[in-house]
């Protein structure tokens, strides 16, 4: 069995994917933890509405960054976790957490990495710079996790068009249909 654990920092609506492809086929992978900076984020609410456990680690709960860095690497080993998916995680990952589980944390993002990556790059902020620079073809990156944000290796790309008309919750709800098949896609492969 391969145990999967997910962070999320807010509406966990890749959480939710992860959970519900799971939930419909027979795997043998199964999400053990849920773990969110923000106590109050829908993702721990989507865990406990599917009955997987949950912890809120961040600095406030741990006093400083570096110390909650280590109790998610400390959970992450007691937990005997296999991959870390950070969906939606809004912090930067640091060596405790890459060390904890090497070459298995892994990220979704949304755009085609290397463009529109890096700090300041997600969510919107992300689709209104692809909109902004003229590009026709976006998409969606699922790559391994390092310290620096959205460096780390590929893992697979799927495109999307933008069209001259697009507004950002259109282009945006095209990408999450392009993420979500990569987050599938990498769960079979785990099978």
């Amino acid at each position: 069995m391969t145990n999967l654990a997910v962070m999320a920092s807010h509406e966990g609506t890749s959480l939710q994917t992860v959970i519900d492809y799971l939930a419909l086929k027979a795997s043998r992978c199964r999400l053990v933890l849920v773990i969110s900076n923000n106590k109050r984020s829908r993702a721990i609410a989507r865990a406990e509405k599917a009955n997987i456990q949950t912890r809120h680690i961040s600095s406030f709960t741990h006093g400083s960054r570096s110390l909650a860095d280590q109790a998610i690497a400390e959970t992450l080993i007691d937990e005997s976790i296999d991959w870390l998916l950070l969906l939606g995680y809004m912090k930067p990952v640091t060596a405790p957490i890459l060390e904890a589980l090497p070459e298995r944390v892994i990220n979704i993002h949304p755009s085609l990495l290397p463009k529109f990556g890096g700090k300041g790059f997600y969510g919107r902020f992300v689709h209104q710079a692809v909109l902004d620079s003229g590009e026709t073809v976006t998409g969606a990156t699922l790559h391994l996790v390092s310290e620096i944000y959205d460096r780390g290796q590929v893992i697979s790309q799927k495109e999307v068009p933008v069209k001259r008309q697009d507004e950002i919750e259109v282009l945006e709800t095209r990408v999450k249909k392009a993420e979500r098949a990569l987050l599938r896609e990498f769960l079979d492969t785990l099978n």
